[in-house]
């Protein structure tokens, strides 16, 4: 998407050192979202030494000045699906879940355990997504572009290697849920927090994925 310059966090490490990084990152807020803004400012270089998760921080130009515009991270993971996960209406009357065709689809990019009737597949995860409202108060992006961005790079590495989908979890809250499926998410099932997941509402988050393959090759 043009407009905007993306830098792995693991290079700014690299070459300006963890001290003036930490001083970037560090003036990043998203107050509608502490868990993000947290995970940049406490996690995200550990997590990068580690090999858990990828960040890519995301600039825009603002009064002549490249600033931090928003950030995201990308992690290896894995999510299953069972059988049964076919689309259902829900109690507002929206259609939820998997099409039969989707989950076919899918489905051979994984391993299927007949006996509990369970697909696991393997599935770059979003796991951070976040704008920076301490510059302009968050308009040097839209949360939209912000995602397609995310979904551009892993779309990137897909056609070179393999895949087809992306996925994410979030919060049971109707404004994300809507938001993600206004950007072609579907739900197709719920993860229970671990004991240390102790900074997210409720017990559970909503997992929702993205068939790139047929968004990116139809458009």
């Amino acid at each position: 998407m043009s407009g905007y310059s993306l830098f792995l966090l693991k290079d700014m490490l690299k070459e300006l050192g963890e001290d003036s990084t930490k001083n970037i990152v560090s003036s990043f807020l998203c107050p509608m979202n502490p868990d993000v803004e947290n995970f940049l400012h406490f996690k995200a270089i550990e997590f990068e030494r580690r090999g858990y998760a990828t960040t890519y921080l995301v600039y825009a130009s603002y009064k002549q000045n490249p600033e931090l515009a928003g950030y995201f991270s990308l992690a290896q993971k894995q999510f299953t699906i069972a059988d049964k996960s076919v689309r259902a209406k829900s109690k507002t009357g929206k259609t939820q879940g998997l099409s039969k065709a989707l989950l076919k689809k899918i489905a051979k990019f994984g391993t299927h355990d007949k006996k509990l009737g369970i697909h696991t597949i393997p599935a770059p995860l979003i796991g951070q997504l976040g704008k920076n409202y301490a510059v302009n108060g968050g308009r040097l992006i839209t949360g939209d572009e912000l995602l397609k961005i995310a979904c551009d790079k892993v779309w990137e590495f897909q056609r070179l290697f393999s895949g087809r989908v992306v996925y994410l979890e979030c919060e049971d809250k109707p404004k994300l849920i809507d938001f993600y499926s206004e950007n072609g998410f579907v739900e197709f099932g719920k993860r229970y927090l671990d004991p240390d997941e102790n900074d997210v509402d409720g017990d559970y988050l909503v997992q929702m994925l993205k068939d790139l393959k047929a968004f990116y090759e139809k458009s």
